[in-house]
């Protein structure tokens, strides 16, 4: 686990989310923690347990980006859920012990990423020589007959130089206009469709596909290629030969164990106290369905059992109805720390679209630089599209920053759909050019809640 600090996890998040500084800092401590409770000596080290973090604010603040872009600093394995999709045993939904099932399943595929990517020199240079042999077959004496040593030497120290010869062709790409036949494997699996029912959640499809490519044998099929494909199919099956698999699950439920993060989205959709209507026992059975991954549990998956005492989990809502004390005690106490985020403004919206490394006017600009456009932004534009962004979501449903994608693609419409006949290689986008696509939608009501 990298060993940021806090301060330096802040000034990572700043250069992708604007504001929010209370989250951040949270977050910040939470990951901080984790690192220092790998230094704490066992067994003190296995009874800390992870601040848990609830999140409340409206929708668009940031609430998601903050956790994704936290476990993408951690290198942990990360999950979203929404609260809404499970229920309790009885009611259609999925089991909740299926969270710890994917999120085991993406630090496998994360681990062997990253195996792959250690022993892909050597894949490539074992990929190389098969390619070669494809090309120019070893020489070999044939069986019971005799053997003249000296010439048989002979053809080799021949093979040997034209081999030299070949590969440096294939590395100058100078053989890119041959084809060479490689044999590759198919996995032919049936589709089978089974109908979602109590308990069928825990055969995830994953295991079906697994289990069916068992009882179907692989097949063989030859192929005529490039070179250049040849050695990216030959590279794929020389790393997977090369990767120890019982080595990346074992990496995989550690990393799950130690650093894996959960996000639960929409966690006041399940708040509320039980009155006796079934929708509110429905929602107390959610929060008690997913207390024991919560508190700590050991969850079965098809790479073995994975523990969840020291996952960290972040729960987020926006609580107009419900409150966080409308949770049931024993899930409000698994959630120590609780920050509120703030709704985004005039002023946050001229810096989303500005400063972050990802901003969205960055976005556009680099996909009309495809079509060598050089789009040039105006203050006064960018001022303007925050405006509307901002009058919209007052008018209408508060979708925070969402609503910049909205009011750009308008914005973008017409530059977007002309740019390969355009002649204009410079484009300024400036505040008459945003009223002009934007002014009559914002002021027609009901077309402004259809298109905005």
């Amino acid at each position: 686990m990298k060993s940021f600090t806090p301060r330096e996890i802040v000034s990572e998040l700043d250069k992708y989310i604007i504001g929010q500084a209370e989250a951040k800092r949270a977050v910040a401590i939470a990951l901080r923690n984790r690192w220092r409770r790998q230094q704490v000596k066992p067994p003190l080290r296995d009874e800390i347990s992870p601040k848990n973090i609830i999140m409340i604010g409206p929708t668009g603040v940031g609430k998601t980006e903050i956790s994704r872009r936290l476990a993408k600093l951690a290198e942990a394995p990360f999950i979203k859920v929404e609260a809404s999709k499970f229920t309790e045993v009885g009611y259609v939904g999925r089991d909740v012990e299926s969270i710890i099932r994917d999120l085991t399943e993406l630090a496998v595929k994360m681990i062997k990423d990253e195996e792959k990517a250690s022993v892909l020199e050597r894949a490539r240079d074992c990929a190389e020589e098969r390619l070669l042999d494809s090309l120019l077959p070893p020489v070999t004496a044939a069986p019971y007959q005799a053997i003249d040593q000296e010439r048989l030497q002979g053809e080799r120290d021949l093979q040997k130089t034209t081999r030299e010869k070949l590969r440096a062709l294939l590395r100058e790409g100078r053989l890119d206009d041959r084809t060479v036949e490689v044999e590759v494997t198919e996995q032919k699996t049936p589709v089978v469709e089974i109908l979602n029912a109590g308990g069928v959640d825990n055969l995830d499809s994953s295991g079906l596909s697994d289990m069916f490519s068992n009882m179907f044998p692989k097949k063989k099929k030859k192929r005529k290629v490039k070179p250049a494909e040849a050695l990216e199919i030959f590279t794929q099956e020389e790393a997977q030969r090369l990767i120890d698999m019982d080595k990346v699950v074992k990496d995989a439920i550690e990393r799950v164990e130690q650093s894996g993060i959960v996000f639960i989205d929409e966690i006041d959709k399940i708040a509320g106290r039980q009155t006796g209507a079934s929708p509110d026992i429905s929602r107390e059975g959610v929060q008690r369905d997913l207390l024991p991954i919560v508190e700590g549990s050991t969850v079965s998956t098809k790479y073995g059992m994975v523990k969840t005492d020291h996952i960290l989990f972040i729960a987020s809502g926006a609580f107009h109805v419900a409150k966080p004390s409308d949770l049931i005690p024993e899930f409000q106490g698994r959630f120590p720390i609780r920050v509120e985020l703030t709704p985004l403004g005039e002023a946050d919206f001229v810096r989303i679209l500005t400063e972050p490394e990802n901003a969205l006017l960055k976005q556009y600009a680099a996909l009309l630089a495809t079509e060598s456009i050089d789009i040039i932004y105006d203050d006064g534009a960018i001022a303007e599209i925050a405006a509307i962004a901002t009058t919209v979501n007052e008018s209408m449903e508060n979708i925070g920053a969402r609503r910049l994608h909205t009011v750009l693609e308008r914005v973008f419409d017409d530059i977007s759909f002309c740019a390969p006949d355009m002649e204009a290689k410079s484009l300024v986008i400036d505040r008459e050019y945003v009223r002009a696509r934007l002014s009559d939608i914002v002021k027609d009501q009901d077309l402004s809640r259809y298109i905005l």
